[in-house]
């Protein structure tokens, strides 16, 4: 008889019995997540047994500096569906015909909402929703045969209101959270609302509130019963923060009127304080539009609109700043010792250096740093720029005085984003050594790079950096960040907004740039913005293009005592003389005065209906 064991079989047998403990051992831990670790089950047994309503919030109003209303809330509804309750029980062309849909909408929709890849938080036994803002007429229609329609509810919810048709790119909207924005911020549930652009994006925590919730309770058969415990569960919605823009509307409706058929910008600013006072991009777009159902359509309009009116080209256009920019050049060879106030450089008809020419039109000539302001001498800055680059005594490189260069500009405010507070604000470009030592191979020199010097070749900045530049020379040497929001509702304005920032440039020599510019009013190329009842101080820009020349300028007033500080961009203008100063003239009029004289009235009525032939190849 053989004794010897048959070890295979008994093997296998444990093979066998392992796999099948390994498969139960899964299935208990599988059932132990799904059952105890997940609240998924809990929330759907939870759901048969509550209904849980959220409350949203009233969302914060907004108005302009002086108290006049400019976005508030109006009550609209969404239509909501808890899946499990509607299946099988709805007369579907009775509710069509309540809503004034058609079945094919009713039945896409539907099927749109039990799509896990466009409604990642589906659940059968949660409201869904299924329609969004409705009208007061289209909910009391609605409303009257609710109790039809099983597994359908109504939530109260509220849609943005514009009082006016102006400050479209501060305002921003408000429109539903997309995917993405629900996967950042476990707060938004598909079908909330959230600010999209402006200051109704940047400050959305302030202004959304926290939703409240009432949890309801239900019998066998899904109807509510009243509230669970008497509401010791609910919580009460917390309304959003008012806020108090900086704006001054009638401000901003002026400077839109200004740039009526013309493709620009107007930024002013209160020195003291960094508050921006309007911000004008053109062409703009009523805000009015983008509410409620229609806002997809309008929208996509706007984006497919060569003219990019939804662009807001106060601080994402970038351009070249032409002569506003040379106030920074001579704050930086003044205070380098580059030049002294009485230095003289030659300019007949321009700069010319070893061949190269720099046109610039007639005036007296050698001119030191004041009237070089004044008659906006391209000749005495690029002669400026050339010896600085060129100073070997005080430079070891071409690289460290481009670079000491660059670090005059920056503490300018050039060539990085201020910080205001709005979203999209673009950072411009102020070159340094290496960008053209890359450029050039490590071969260049003061005459590679002239053009900088007035404000041309390599260097752009947006409006509100120009008006940021001419808010600084006002305060004498610092600024504040740009700011659009000046008060927020129960708290403190962010600190970030209350801090000098002091450039590299030296006091004494920003006496002499007022010196220069209050000339370029008196008797130089801003003379039409010379008043009798306040000093005004400007700089003009050209700034050259493909086209038709910029028309650019920059100003601040009154001149001891400065209020505003303004920058007027406008594309293909020409001189800065023929849109940029008498624009900028009657805003400062209108800020300072409060209104306009008949005879500005009159004037800005004839640059109202002015326009600028643009085509759309320059777009």
């Amino acid at each position: 008889m053989n004794t010897d064991k048959d070890y295979g079989l008994e093997n296998r047998q444990y093979v066998i019995g392992g796999i099948a403990v390994f498969i139960v051992v899964v299935y208990i831990i599988r059932l132990f997540t799904l059952q105890i670790m997940s609240d998924d089950y809990k929330k759907n047994a939870d759901s048969n047994a509550f209904l849980k309503k959220v409350e949203y919030p009233a969302r914060g109003v907004i108005s302009d500096r002086n108290g006049k209303l400019l976005v508030y809330n109006q009550n609209a509804y969404d239509i909501m569906v808890v899946m499990n309750e509607e299946k099988g029980r709805l007369d579907t062309l009775d509710f069509c015909q309540s809503l004034g849909i058609t079945k094919d909408y009713f039945e896409e929709r539907m099927a749109e909402i039990k799509d896990r890849n466009k409604n990642p938080g589906y659940s059968p036994f949660t409201q869904q929703m299924f329609m969004s803002q409705l009208s007061e007429k289209e909910f009391s229609v609605f409303q009257e045969k609710i109790y039809r329609f099983p597994g359908f509810y109504v939530q109260r919810r509220s849609v943005r209101q514009y009082t006016m048709n102006h400050a479209a790119h501060v305002l921003g909207d408000v429109a539903e959270v997309s995917k993405g924005e629900i996967e950042d911020d476990s707060y938004y549930q598909p079908g909330d609302y959230i600010g999209k652009q402006g200051v109704e994006k940047y400050y959305e925590k302030q202004l959304r509130g926290e939703k409240g919730l009432q949890i309801m309770l239900r019998d066998a058969h899904g109807r509510i019963q009243g509230s669970y415990m008497q509401g010791k569960f609910d919580r009460r919605p917390v309304p959003g923060k008012d806020l108090t823009l900086s704006i001054d509307i009638n401000l901003q409706a002026l400077g839109e009127r200004l740039l009526e058929g013309k493709i620009g910008s107007i930024v002013a600013i209160e020195p003291s304080t960094g508050e921006v006072l309007c911000m004008v991009s053109s062409p703009s777009y009523d805000p009015r539009l983008m509410v409620g159902r229609k806002r997809s359509k309008m929208h996509s309009a706007l984006r497919r609109n060569p003219w990019k009116p939804m662009l807001n080209r106060s601080i994402m256009g970038v351009y070249p700043p032409g002569s506003t920019f040379k106030t920074s050049q001579g704050l930086t060879f003044l205070s380098e010792g580059i030049v002294t106030p009485n230095t003289m450089f030659p300019c007949h008809h321009g700069f010319y250096c070893r061949g190269l020419h720099v046109g610039c039109h007639g005036h007296a000539s050698p001119v030191n740093l004041v009237p070089a302001l004044g008659t906006s001498c391209n000749a005495y800055f690029c002669w400026g720029l050339y010896y600085m680059l060129g100073n070997r005594k005080k430079y070891k490189t071409v690289q460290d005085a481009m670079n000491t260069w660059r670090d005059y500009m920056v503490s300018m405010g050039f060539g990085y984003k201020l910080g205001i507070d709005l979203a999209g604000e673009k950072r411009g470009l102020i070159p340094n050594a290496q960008y053209y030592d890359k450029a050039y191979n490590g071969s260049w020199n003061g005459l590679t790079v002239i053009s900088i010097a007035i404000g041309q070749g390599e260097v752009l900045l947006t409006p509100l950096q120009i008006a940021n530049l001419c808010a600084t020379i006002a305060n004498r040497g610092y600024y504040y960040t740009p700011h659009v929001v000046r008060i927020v509702q129960g708290e403190p304005l962010d600190i970030k907004y209350r801090e000098k920032h002091y450039t590299k440039a030296g006091r004494k020599a920003y006496d002499y740039i007022v010196a220069g510019m209050r000339r370029s009013v008196v008797s130089g190329t801003c003379h039409a913005a010379n008043r009798p009842d306040y000093e005004v101080c400007g700089k003009t820009g050209t700034a050259q293009n493909h086209g038709q020349d910029h028309s650019i300028f920059m100003g601040f007033a009154p001149m001891n005592n400065p209020k505003i500080a303004i920058s007027v961009y406008v594309e293909n203008g020409g001189f800065g003389a023929v849109y940029g100063v008498p624009i900028g003239s009657l805003m400062m009029e209108q800020y300072i005065n409060g209104k306009l004289s008949p005879a500005s009235e009159k004037k800005a009525e004839e640059f109202q209906h002015r326009r600028i032939a643009y085509g759309t190849a320059n777009r």
